[in-house]
């Protein structure tokens, strides 16, 4: 296992406990710890909740998010597998019809491409062909998209492709409280949840508020988050890009005067159509921000929706699409950088959106 050991190089660090309690001191969590107590809770307040996945047992997991846990749950709920994602997948899944609530870890989504019959045919669809008599609760989670220098292969944003599914729901954290409270959300859902994390933010530290520190924390799937108010440009995004995006916001306010605002989806679906349609119909400008594909990218579904309701007559001029590159992703770092959002290029969009610098 020592290739895909070598995706990560996250040092192994306090158990979670602790953990916590500096950021309740300090008022910050990283989003690893926050995804570590979030299951420790979990895994606490409902013994048919077990992890299984590879390496999530003695090595305390590839990114160190279920560390400390073999040592206070055990083998029995915190399993080690081969790589064999097709056959744990489908343990999980058989799990979740017999009543358990697992949560299956994969060291990234692009290797749940091994597993996809489980996860869509099996898990997805159960529910709807059973009519409504056999629930799936299972939670799939793992590093989504590109972190740095892993290559075409390891690189894929699944958004775009779990998002298109009828019987799963996805979500994408991007701070502390949403990791934990949508993480939370999505153990305790009945439904099959896809919950898409990004490595480069596992050790990013966020605020967290004295509520998101309670064990009875969680957030709605399917609310987004005005995570910056403004009047003059709605900028949709989720994850990391997010990121950029308030970065952006801070060049524009001082190099043009505008007042940016801000959408954390949350959840890719079900998406929160009414926060996203609001802000427009404020705003009437809109960009959207991801690292995906852009042909049928989770933009493209945005302007699809806008176009489509009241919010269109409102707009001043046409939605802008911030994506990654139409190419796999590069593994050299140039090309790499050159494939994906960042802060240049957002305030880019931004300008063409508002008809400013070089689009004036």
């Amino acid at each position: 296992m020592s290739f895909r050991r070598a995706l990560s190089k996250a040092p192994i660090v306090q158990h979670s406990i602790r953990s916590m309690a500096t950021a309740a001191a300090g008022k910050t969590m990283t989003v690893r710890d926050a995804l570590d107590n979030a299951m420790e809770e979990e895994l606490d307040r409902d013994p048919s909740v077990f992890l299984m996945g590879e390496e999530v047992a003695q090595y305390n997991g590839a990114y160190k998010i279920s560390r400390g846990l073999l040592d206070k749950f055990g083998p029995k709920r915190i399993v080690d597998t081969p790589i064999t994602e097709m056959g744990f997948t489908g343990l999980c899944v058989g799990a979740a019809f017999a009543g358990l609530k697992p949560v299956c870890e994969f060291m990234t989504m692009n290797f749940a491409m091994q597993a996809i019959d489980q996860i869509i045919n099996s898990a997805g669809k159960t529910y709807y062909m059973s009519g409504g008599k056999l629930p799936v609760n299972i939670v799939f989670r793992g590093p989504n998209g590109a972190a740095a220098g892993v290559a075409a292969q390891h690189s894929q944003d699944y958004s775009t492709w779990y998002g298109a599914i009828p019987g799963l729901k996805v979500i994408s954290p991007y701070s502390a409280e949403d990791a934990r409270g949508l993480l939370k959300a999505a153990i305790r859902d009945p439904n099959p949840v896809v919950c898409l994390e990004n490595e480069l933010l596992y050790g990013q530290s966020f605020p967290v508020s004295e509520e998101a520190l309670s064990p009875d924390f969680t957030l709605p799937i399917g609310k987004a988050q005005i995570l910056k108010e403004g009047k003059d440009l709605s900028i949709i995004s989720y994850t990391r890009n997010l990121n950029f995006c308030l970065e952006a916001a801070d060049i524009v306010r001082d190099k043009y005067g505008l007042n940016v605002e801000i959408i954390n989806l949350r959840s890719i679906k079900p998406m929160d159509w009414d926060t996203i349609l609001k802000s427009i119909i404020k705003t009437k400008h809109a960009l959207t921000v991801e690292s995906g594909f852009p042909a049928f990218g989770v933009g493209a579904e945005i302007c699809a929706q806008v176009m489509e309701s009241s919010a269109f007559d409102y707009l001043d001029s046409p939605i802008v699409r911030v994506t990654g590159c139409e190419t796999p992703t590069p593994y050299a770092k140039s090309l790499e950088d050159f494939a994906f959002p960042d802060t240049p290029t957002v305030v880019r969009g931004i300008e063409k959106v508002m008809s400013l610098g070089e689009w004036a």
